[in-house]
């Protein structure tokens, strides 16, 4: 957005303080001015030039010889523009200066065999419209051989500012001069508003009804009354120039003027063109079509905001008005319409027609709810100011749904804590009110704020905290030589989800990122879809419940431009419905977790003279799990479950558990799920909870010297019923033994009709010993055989024979 620094001294003294300084404070406050347009120094050679004389060429039919006075002497010129003439005054370039369009310097030239020494010039050429259709022409009072920069008052600098999507309040250049306020600590000064109003009341000439009022909170109007359609002053007409407006007429420059001075978008109606003197602002029940105000027939959808008389629609409700209620240079009397529209509303329009405006840039981020009636009047006063118009008596301000300031609290020492250096109480209490903010409540510990409606960004305490270091100035940081760290403090998340990323790159996988928004298709085929209200298109119309299908639409990618061996992760948030929800409502309706996937296809290793080639299979994938739970220290208290055919995802899968929380799961992919994205080739996959393993206490790895004394190994292998549980037998055989077994480990499961129905086989390996002497043969037999007695019993096994 450009911002014209003449403009911007209207609402704050900034007399005192240069260009660069100012333009070194928005940039470092999250303004960053992209471009500088200096005008003294664009246009510092150029001079008002007299016309002379003017002949034609001898050598060109299209060109004219003309001699040109600078007031100190003349010059000779050639000039093709078929506008010049005698006695004019004109824009001239003398040779050495640099013509802004083009970059190019003017030098001594022969042109068809005639010396030039110099340039007459265009708008276009100037920069100061696209108008080539002639030489610019100068008013006859300007004194011949003055500078333009003070001729015309190029006297001003416009800067090019990139506004980020969260702050809409800084669309305007009052928005820009607050920022400037407390970075300066200066004071602004807003425009007066001071109203000589006819007798003719407004409210017997229209009236106004929301019907959707959730949509528009928010409708105020004013009136103008038996006004002249023209020209405007040239000084409102410079100023949307220099920031790339075109003049238009009176009361469009206005509309144009007060949204760039305020940030508020306004329209204005011909009054006598509006059906009913009535005015609806509702939403269409179905499809329909409204032929906007640069003549395009455009197709709507249902539940179109829009502006209605009491017959029609006349505008697209904060996009662009409608054409059969323009204003036209016969209109006389015109509603001026100032309102608030829900962003939603206006960007799923806006998107939809593909159609963006100034207006609908603005409504989509946020407009201040609280100002809509001081900005119509404002308007009306200027309009009526320019157009010899009368200002109808009163207003109208319907405003059903009132959008209400909030409070927000801030700590000090939050403060302190949160950017790490201490900023003084009074510094912070200032930056906050010059930003609009008011103070409530003040006490030693905090103070209180109510947060301003154009600052629809400012919600909790951190975001005041942050507001606080950009005004203070992140240049302000202290240097810190050297930032204690507390061992044994809670790993925050970013720092964990680092650590997983590192050790995923050592264990040869590479990072992928996937949106988290999903297409219907793709959100479908793992269920439990949860929908956004208003997408931004097919494709990104749901939340991702899992990690899995956005990589494995990674994976199609890869495999179909020939990568087929393919180790990745990914690390992000997914989103799902909780227990007790059948219809989602609102935020509480669901839970957003942190998830880490790790993926694998293909081979392990290619095919050499000295080693065949290896395929990725479950193994290789569980093998990955440990290793990497091993290095997060917490192999130690995992718990394995294995399963077949049990699950929506995987043929066959394991489960880590720890305290009875599934904490991971990974398997073998079906291959109805892999055919949904074409995939010909088996996947592997597993997938943790890192919400919940990152602030578990790890038990810390020991040194244990060698043992010194030998061990005792024993195995057995028992009948089991089907459904018993390795873990539930090892948990058992721990528990009902002495100290002196030190290990019990399942190391082969199997499965046959021949153990009988519903039975299966289970061995186990057992080690005992003792750290301080040699266990005899005999304790050790004895606590054996007491076991294997005491697993019968609980679990009605039968030991197999050797």
């Amino acid at each position: 957005m450009k911002i014209s620094l003449n403009w911007l001294k209207e609402y704050i003294d900034l007399s005192d303080i240069s260009v660069e300084q100012i333009v070194a404070a928005l940039t470092m406050s999250g303004l960053e001015v992209e471009d500088v347009i200096n005008e003294r120094e664009k246009y510092k050679d150029f001079i008002v030039g007299f016309v002379k004389e003017k002949n034609k060429h001898p050598n060109a039919d299209k060109l004219y010889i003309c001699t040109v006075s600078t007031g100190k002497e003349d010059l000779q010129v050639i000039c093709g523009a078929t506008n010049v003439d005698v006695n004019q005054k004109v824009v001239f370039a003398p040779i050495g200066t640099l013509i802004p369009k083009g970059n190019s310097k003017i030098t001594k030239a022969k042109i068809r065999g005639v010396e030039s020494f110099g340039m007459i010039c265009a708008e276009d050429e100037l920069e100061l419209s696209d108008d080539h259709s002639g030489i610019m022409i100068l008013d006859d009072r300007l004194k011949v051989g003055e500078p333009i920069t003070e001729a015309l008052a190029l006297n001003d600098v416009v800067m090019e500012i990139a506004i980020t999507p969260n702050r809409p309040d800084a669309l305007s250049h009052i928005g820009v001069a607050r920022d400037l306020a407390a970075l300066f600590n200066r004071e602004i000064v807003l425009p007066k508003v001071e109203l000589k109003e006819s007798s003719e009341k407004i409210t017997n000439l229209v009236s106004i009804e929301i019907e959707d009022s959730i949509n528009c909170p928010r409708y105020s109007a004013s009136a103008v009354l038996n006004l002249k359609i023209k020209e405007s002053p040239l000084w409102l007409q410079e100023r949307l120039t220099k920031i790339g407006l075109r003049p238009i007429n009176n009361v469009v420059d206005v509309t144009n003027y007060v949204m760039y001075e305020t940030g508020q978008p306004l329209h204005a109606f011909d009054l006598d063109k509006i059906s009913g003197k009535k005015i609806v602002v509702k939403s269409t029940k179905q499809e329909s079509s409204f032929t906007t105000l640069d003549s395009k027939l455009r197709k709507l959808l249902p539940n179109t905001l829009m502006i209605c008389d009491s017959e029609r629609p006349i505008a697209l409700a904060g996009i662009m008005g409608g054409e059969n209620s323009e204003i036209s240079n016969d209109t006389k009397n015109i509603l001026i319409e100032s309102a608030h529209f829900s962003p939603s509303s206006i960007r799923r329009t806006s998107k939809y027609l593909g159609l963006s405006t100034e207006a609908s840039y603005r409504f989509e981020r946020w407009v201040d709810p609280s100002s809509t009636l001081f900005v119509v009047q404002r308007a009306a006063q200027l309009i009526s100011e320019m157009s010899n118009g009368e200002i109808a008596k009163g207003y109208i301000d319907v405003y059903p749904n009132k959008i209400l300031e909030k409070e927000v609290s801030l700590r000090f020492n939050r403060v302190k804590k949160i950017l790490g250096y201490e900023i003084p109480e009074q510094e912070i209490q200032r930056i906050l009110t010059k930003l609009g903010c008011k103070l409530l409540v003040e006490s030693k510990e905090e103070v209180r704020f109510l947060i301003p409606t154009f600052r629809s960004d400012l919600e909790r305490e951190i975001d005041l905290i942050e507001e606080v270091a950009r005004i203070y100035g992140y240049n302000n940081i202290p240097t810190v030589d050297r930032i204690a760290v507390t061992l044994g403090a809670k790993i925050d998340q970013t720092e964990f989800a680092d650590k997983i990323k590192t050790l995923a790159n050592a264990l040869g996988f590479y990072e992928m990122i996937n949106n988290p928004l999903q297409s219907e298709h793709l959100a479908s085929i793992l269920g439990n879809k949860i929908p956004l209200l208003n997408p931004q298109s097919v494709d990104m119309a749901y939340l991702r419940t899992t990690l899995i299908p956005g990589a494995l639409a990674t994976i199609a990618k890869n495999i179909n431009v020939g990568e087929k061996n393919l180790f990745l992760f990914e690390i992000g948030n997914v989103f799902n419905k909780k227990e007790d929800v059948t219809e989602i409502k609102s935020f509480d309706d669901f839970t957003e977790e942190q998830k880490a996937l790790f993926i694998m296809t293909g081979r392990m290793s290619e095919k050499s003279w000295h080693s065949s080639e290896k395929f990725v299979d479950f193994y290789s994938l569980k093998g990955m799990a440990e290793s990497l739970f091993e290095k997060i220290s917490l192999d130690n208290v995992i718990l394995d479950s294995y399963y077949h055919g049990e699950n929506p995802i995987y043929n066959y899968f394991f489960a880590k558990h720890i305290d009875k929380k599934q904490i991971c799961i990974g398997g073998s992919i079906k291959k109805s799920v892999l055919k949904e994205f074409d995939i010909q080739q088996e996947v592997f996959c597993f997938e943790l909870d890192l919400d919940y393993i990152k602030n578990l206490k790890r038990v810390p790895k020991k040194y244990t010297e060698l043992l010194k004394f030998p061990k005792a190994v024993r195995d057995f292998a028992f009948i089991f019923d089907k459904s018993t549980s390795y873990q539930d037998v090892i948990d058992f055989i721990k528990k009902s033994t002495s100290k002196f077994l030190k290990s019990v480990s399942l190391f082969d499961l199997f499965e046959s009709d021949n153990l009988g129905k519903d039975k299966k086989s289970m061995a186990f390996s057992l080690e005992y010993y003792d750290e301080n002497r040699t266990l005899t043969e005999e304790e050790v037999e004895k606590e054996f055989l007491s076991l294997i007695s005491l697993i019968e019993n609980k679990f009605h096994a039968k030991l197999r024979g050797n």
